[in-house]
């Protein structure tokens, strides 16, 4: 990357629409050299929209991008890259079995054919030394923590001369310490003028730690923003969600000592190639008592609510609820009131093909409230019992006949949350319960699991989200490596010393 100070940028009446969609109405957004600018929203806001318009992704309708003054239409990649623009996406885009030095090589346009290895190490040895932050050339990508990788994807970036970079949810994957430390290195970046920052979040934190200006989207048009400094999280939220009141989260009731709902014993299981994902763990969560569990994805966690939900078999320990072993068949744990929130419901906890009403019934059709004639499931018991889930979970569909695919990512948790927790519930587990959900969504969960807990549930809480399990948690465990590492009682918990175990242990 050269010394260059960043072009000024312009972005001027952008609008896309999508068949009757409008993605994008009349949105502007001016960058100065060495601005960090956050860009906040709901889902569907047109965060994306809007920088796939700019990147070459999309051809917008209207709109008009000025680079240091000049327009340019900009109608692939390609150029958006020639005029210093690049992009960083919240997952990774690296080739795992090559290296850092292959994939920071391959990664540019004119590549020749025939490489000399040497040239492009002495070449990129040189721009590492003027860079803030470096990995080592000769590492295999598979080896980095996640960290290292999304500093290798802002690396790659620079390294090809881009100079007005476009983060999407950068730190979706990362722990509080590796996302203060990137953010805070552009941060610095920025204020030397080497380069303007575009933030596309989900967290207020990141924004009011981190940006000088934001944008709010919602629906697609500006609603506001400004000088970060001028604006309160309270600000924030009313504009993304468009009403003068902030939702609160649950109020949460005293715990006082109850009996251990759920236990795990020396519970050891297999991942799906066969070596250990969990190894040997033992944890315990009484009733009244939210646990949850930090980690990095891929130490375990998966396996771990997969046995606890009665998806995969394990290979040695026990299980029990309420002091007493449980076989985890449909039958006992809705006897026992164990129910689960699993991660990527879609996939894994409800059929998209299948109507709403079916998928709500998947716990309780041979109740004999839904059954006639002694044998066949009556179909208008099942859509009676589904309106009154929809209405009260707040369910937005067509109606109990609405296939579950069309739903929203949102929708679609309601509809689980109403399955799961309709019932008598003792012991909850649930995995990364909000991910990918937008705010008025998100704050409605949490709240829902809270009440859960209040109401004398055991819950099991497991999320790569560390304010999620630090709002929500009585405890804190870090998973590590398929084991647990670390726990902290929730008014003692250290954001850092939490991430410092999620990423290491010794």
């Amino acid at each position: 990357m050269t010394a260059a100070v960043p072009p000024p940028v312009e972005i001027v009446g952008m609008s896309k629409r999508f068949g009757a969609l409008t993605a994008l109405a009349d949105v502007s957004l001016r960058l100065p050299p060495g601005s960090f600018h956050a860009l906040l929203g709901e889902n569907g806001a047109g965060k994306s929209t809007l920088v796939k318009c700019v990147m070459g992704y999309y051809r917008p309708d209207a709109g008009r991008v000025l680079v240091d003054g000049r327009e340019y239409a900009i109608t692939n990649p390609r150029q958006a890259h020639e005029l210093g623009f690049g992009m960083v996406y919240q997952h990774f885009t690296l080739v795992p079995s090559m290296t850092v030095l292959e994939n920071l090589v391959l990664g540019r346009a004119d590549l020749p054919a025939v490489i000399r290895w040497d040239d492009e190490r002495a070449r990129l040895e040189a721009f590492l030394g003027r860079m803030p932050f470096t990995v080592s050339l000769d590492r295999p990508v598979a080896a980095l923590a996640a960290g290292e990788k999304q500093k290798l994807e802002i690396l790659q970036q620079l390294s090809l001369g881009r100079r007005v970079l476009i983060l999407d949810e950068p730190t979706s994957v990362l722990t509080l310490e590796e996302a203060d430390q990137i953010l805070g290195v552009l941060r610095e970046m920025t204020e030397e003028r080497r380069l303007t920052v575009v933030l596309i979040t989900h967290k207020f934190r990141e924004v009011q730690a981190f940006a000088r200006e934001v944008t709010v989207l919602r629906f697609g048009r500006d609603v506001g923003g400004g000088l970060v400094t001028d604006l309160t999280r309270d600000d924030l939220v009313r504009m993304m969600i468009g009403t003068a009141a902030v939702p609160e989260a649950a109020a949460r009731a005293p715990i006082a000592e109850r009996p251990v709902a759920l236990e795990v014993r020396d519970l050891t299981v297999a991942s799906d190639r066969g070596v250990e994902a969990v190894r040997g763990v033992s944890l315990a969560v009484r009733s009244g008592e939210i646990v949850g569990v930090a980690g990095v994805s891929g130490n375990g966690q998966r396996e771990l609510v997969e046995v606890l939900a009665g998806q995969r078999r394990s290979e040695s320990g026990e299980i029990r609820v309420a002091g007493a072993p449980c076989r985890r068949t449909r039958v006992e744990m809705r006897r026992r009131g164990v129910f689960a929130l699993t991660e990527e419901p879609l996939r894994n906890a409800c059929v998209p093909a299948m109507s709403v009403a079916e998928n709500l019934a998947f716990r309780t059709f041979d109740d004999p409230r839904l059954i006639r004639t002694g044998v066949f499931v009556s179909r208008r018991a099942l859509r009676a019992e589904a309106r009154e889930l929809i209405a009260r979970y707040g369910i937005r569909c067509q109606g109990p006949d609405a296939r579950l695919e069309t739903l929203s990512g949102g929708n679609v948790q309601r509809t689980l949350l109403a399955r799961e927790l309709s019932g008598d519930v003792a012991v909850l587990i649930a995995h990364n319960p909000c991910a990918g959900l937008d705010f008025a969504a998100t704050t409605e969960i949490r709240a829902r699991i809270v009440r859960a807990r209040n109401g004398g549930a055991a819950v099991l809480l497991l999320s790569e989200d560390l304010d999620e399990l630090l709002e929500l948690s009585d405890r804190i465990a870090v998973m590590f490596e398929g084991r647990f590492v670390y726990e902290t009682p929730r008014e003692a918990a250290d954001p850092h010393v939490i991430g410092r175990h999620m990423v290491s242990h010794g």
